[in-house]
């Protein structure tokens, strides 16, 4: 049997994942306005304590991105990402059994280590079907997932938890990732190079690319983390994450406790206006992975297509932040336009993030993409862990610090990816 497009099945059913990876991560910033008292927290302490669980998440989430990266580049990604959405979905589903804080915290941590996973995978996936001219906008469907997960969670979520508690709501949600590892086995057979479904136009378009080629791949210098760590590239990768990815996690994290403490919704109105930015994001995904895919495609150079596609996202993003800045003492009286121009940060984000790591397969080749992926990966816990902690002091009487600095993080990210190397190394 020969499948044509085979690679698009791949990275959809990568994209799939990832909607359920942030259904599942995204079920406690929906539902913690809700069930904190059902664990003696007083309202003074629900936000540091919604800190204190995603300090777990995040900090399990930190060593699952290198580790995990590692894992991707030994067992490869068909098993990897396997083991991966199994733990995660187990360990969500084991939310539902949580008597206490501590053992509330103890499956989160289990949850961010296996959902971390997801990122090197799809990274180095991306890298194995997809050649550069496609590379982004297979990341940007993939980004997209992300995007979805989180437009789809809060009207599901918020459904789920008014029919059937925040127990079951953990444990139905858990089930979809172990259903999800199915297809993947079946579809997912093997690389490109020796798969029996793939087409001989298929697997000669994937291959006929230099950076995608299995011989390059094959002789690239498998380098350590401290020898990669003396390359300016990857400074540029892991400092681009370090900045960048705490400004979504702070909407993420936080947005629905904004929504309730600032515009005084409950779980229904969460659920029928947080999806709003959301969109926006997914958009923004796509968008960034066509708009350098086509700057490729008209000659330019992979790497400073994506660095492009970085500068257009921060100027967006910082816009929009500034804008909230502005008018955020009169939004309360208007929660759409809040809404949108939330949703045009984080459209400028995903326009922005699909590229960036990208980058890691631009820049490197063969068991170097996933370990690379993964350090990126880690930094980006690493800044998130920093502003997480920072968000219960800086709102105790305004939101105004809360979009400063997000507001900050964006030209630091653009002068982080700016100035990295444009040389491909190996």
């Amino acid at each position: 049997m020969k499948l044509k497009g085979l690679r698009w099945y791949i990275i959809l059913l990568i994209g799939l994942a990832t909607v359920i990876n942030y259904i599942d991560r995204s079920a406690i910033n929906i539902m913690w306005p809700y069930i904190y008292h059902e664990f003696g927290i007083a309202d003074i302490d629900s936000k540091s304590t919604l800190a204190l669980i995603t300090t777990f998440f995040m900090l399990a989430y930190a060593l699952g991105q290198t580790f995990t990266g590692k894992l991707m580049d030994s067992i490869g990604t068909r098993l990897g990402m396997a083991v991966s959405i199994a733990g995660w979905s187990i360990s969500i589903a084991l939310h539902a059994l949580a008597r206490s804080l501590f053992s509330f915290n103890i499956f989160r941590f289990f949850l961010g280590f296996f959902e971390a996973g997801n990122w090197p995978g799809a990274t180095k996936s991306n890298a194995e079907w997809f050649p550069a001219k496609e590379r982004a906008i297979a990341q940007g469907i993939f980004g997209a997932g992300a995007s979805l997960g989180s437009v789809v969670s809060a009207p599901v979520i918020a459904l789920l938890f008014i029919a059937f508690g925040w127990k079951a709501t953990f444990l139905l949600i858990g089930g979809l990732g172990l259903i999800w590892v199915i297809p993947w086995l079946v579809v997912n057979k093997a690389n490109p190079d020796k798969h029996p479904w793939i087409t001989k136009e298929e697997k000669e378009h994937i291959l006929s690319c230099e950076v995608a080629s299995p011989d390059a791949a094959l002789n690239a210098p498998v380098l350590t983390w401290s020898e990669l760590l003396k390359i300016r590239s990857t400074w540029g990768i892991i400092l681009g994450r370090f900045f960048i990815d705490p400004v979504w996690w702070l909407f993420v994290t936080w947005l629905p406790t904004f929504l309730k403490e600032q515009f005084l919704f409950d779980i229904k109105q969460i659920g029928a206006f947080t999806w709003v930015p959301y969109l926006f994001a997914a958009i923004g995904s796509l968008s960034g992975g066509f708009y350098s895919s086509r700057l490729v495609k008209n000659g330019v150079e992979p790497e400073k297509a994506r660095k492009s596609a970085v500068t257009v996202g921060c100027v967006l993003m910082l816009g929009a932040l500034l804008a909230i800045l502005f008018y955020l003492s009169s939004l309360k009286e208007q929660p759409m336009l809040a809404m949108c121009l939330i949703g045009i940060t984080l459209f400028g984000f995903q326009f922005l993030i699909g590229n960036l790591q990208t980058l890691p397969s631009d820049y490197f080749n063969g068991k170097n993409v996933g370990t690379v992926a993964g350090m990126g990966g880690t930094a980006a816990v690493v800044g998130t862990l920093f502003t997480t902690w920072a968000v219960p002091v800086i709102t105790r009487t305004s939101y105004v610090s809360f979009f400063v600095l997000a507001a900050v993080l964006v030209p630091v990210t653009w002068l982080s990816v700016k100035f990295m190397s444009s040389k491909k190394l190996n």
